[in-house]
């Protein structure tokens, strides 16, 4: 006892004096089931290409993202975001070879289903800016401007050929006003009705999508403000979850996740649906650079990072750590 007598006369530290006690008494757990891996596979390749920006990340060639595909299920993870890369001669203003039933999107939804069938759940990029010569995720019009309608054709054509494909979920990320409830009546007019839609319902125009852009060999000239949302917005992004869900959003999303923490934990109050965040390229780019560095501890960063995601309220996390965390979980449990 102290000379002030009683005081402290409340001990939280009593929860945390062993690892176990920790363990235990722990508010937020991760689990590998929480874990959705982004991947880009990339036209016209026969070994990974590594991205540059992305330590650890590649552009997969068909037969290697189908073993990755096969590595994340095995590590526990519950689903893959694919993302297509075409060769640059096959880029054209209205992005043709995103509607393309041969396109490599659609040519690698079909691989990853032939490998895991229904174990995996696979999920699909609904947006035209890897497959533009201009970069924008739809078509321009006359004044070089987005054109919203237009762009939404776009997507019901991409939605309809993911699916023929055999995608569980698509995820249309382009911000086009409109765009969930298009993509749900071009589903179902196909019979696809069981395929689900993860609405990308705040997608903050961020300084973080750098690396990004080496991984899908973008083209963009200009900048996404006109239909991305603004950082300093919150209130917006509860109006787009608002539209996301009357237009038929099975899921929800926030991304960046890090920086918009704020906003994914308003989201998750919100819903009765499943809440998804995208933990970004740059901010795994941020950790792997800081940790090659010897500033910071690699994996506990990760694992920090990760958790703080959850805990906001995601219950669905897209890392490009997936299957390695998954695995990191997995053993942790044995």
């Amino acid at each position: 006892m102290n000379s002030y007598g009683s005081f402290p006369g409340a001990r939280p530290r009593r929860l945390r004096t062993t690892p176990a006690m920790r363990r235990m008494v722990a508010e937020t757990r991760l689990h590998p089931a929480d874990l959705i891996l982004p991947a880009f596979v990339r036209e016209g390749i026969t070994e990974p290409v590594p991205i540059q920006a992305m330590p650890g990340v590649v552009q997969h060639s068909r037969d290697t993202l189908r073993k990755a595909a096969v590595e994340a299920l095995e590590a526990g993870v519950s689903g893959i975001m694919l993302f297509g890369v075409p060769e640059d001669a096959k880029k054209d203003a209205a992005g043709t070879a995103g509607t393309d039933p041969d396109g490599i999107l659609q040519v690698a939804i079909r691989d990853v289903r032939a490998e895991v069938g229904d174990e995996l759940v696979i999920m699909s990029d609904l947006c035209l800016d890897e497959y533009t010569d201009h970069g924008h995720c739809g078509v321009l019009d006359a004044d070089g401007r987005v054109d919203n309608d237009a762009t939404l054709e776009r997507y019901a054509e991409m939605a309809q050929v993911q699916a023929d494909a055999g995608v569980h979920v698509v995820g249309p990320s382009g911000m086009m006003d409109g765009q969930v409830g298009v993509v749900r009546d071009a589903l179902d007019t196909i019979g696809k009705e069981d395929v689900s839609i993860l609405a990308y319902t705040a997608k903050y125009s961020s300084a973080f999508y750098g690396p990004f852009r080496e991984a899908v060999g973008s083209s963009l000239r200009g900048d996404r403000k006109t239909y991305q949302q603004d950082p300093a917005n919150l209130r917006e992004s509860l109006r787009e979850l608002a539209l996301d869900l009357e237009e038929g959003a099975d899921m929800v999303m926030v991304k960046p996740a890090g920086p918009y923490l704020d906003v994914l934990a308003k989201v998750a109050e919100s819903v009765d649906v499943p809440v998804a965040a995208y933990q970004i390229s740059g901010e795994y780019a941020m950790v792997e650079a800081a940790a090659e560095k010897g500033w910071i501890d690699r994996d506990k960063a990760i694992l920090e990072t990760l958790t703080g995601i959850r805990r906001a309220g995601a219950q669905l996390i897209l890392t490009y750590w997936a299957t390695e965390v998954a695995r990191t979980l997995g053993s942790a449990r044995r």
